[in-house]
């Protein structure tokens, strides 16, 4: 198993893979949904040193992707919200996912981002690291439907500070439905 920046080239293949993984575990609706969001993330010409996205490949094959994007806070240190994450049906429970985001986390640490944030199930993401913050803490960049979802992973240190203020995040995640 290869874990790696995604190429230009691999574009299609990172959309079929989250189009066909959660229509599978989630719904159609819900496959097309995510497949939108990350077909916007990659037809914008964002800086790199605003969006990675990770892949998890298996004899040139994807087999996994993560997209990490700045959530920008008005005085904060680096901080990245980690969604989508898809691992193709027939890899899943091998931890490929797992391993690919602690790849992406590490590299977000060597460009000296200190926390990492996703809106997710804690069961999952709690065996990479990470653990529920209060928005009192850490807020969202939109309300949440699930408070409990909202997690952070420190990877340059473990102290986790208050963050003063709302963030911003990149074009495709500001949707308050998808919160």
């Amino acid at each position: 198993m290869n874990f790696s920046i995604y190429e230009q080239s691999q574009k299609n293949e990172i959309i079929a893979l989250y189009l066909a993984t959660f229509s599978a575990s989630e719904s159609k609706q819900e496959g097309e949904q995510v497949a939108r969001l990350v077909t916007d993330f990659l037809a914008e010409p964002y800086p790199s040193t605003d969006l990675y996205v990770f892949v998890a490949t298996d004899e040139q094959r994807i087999v996994g992707a993560i997209v990490l994007s700045r959530l920008q806070f008005a005085h904060a240190k680096e901080v990245f919200l980690l969604s989508p994450v898809a691992v193709a049906t027939n890899w899943q429970g091998q931890g490929i996912g797992q391993k690919l985001i602690q790849f992406g986390c590490d590299k977000l640490a060597e460009q000296n981002v200190s926390l990492v944030m996703t809106y997710g199930d804690i069961n999952f993401y709690g065996k990479v690291g990470f653990s529920v913050v209060s928005e009192e803490i850490i807020q969202a960049p939109h309300s949440l439907s699930y408070p409990k979802g909202w997690l952070v992973k420190p990877v340059l240190d473990d102290e986790i500070l208050p963050i003063t203020g709302k963030p911003s995040c990149l074009k495709p995640l500001d949707n308050p439905q998808l919160w």
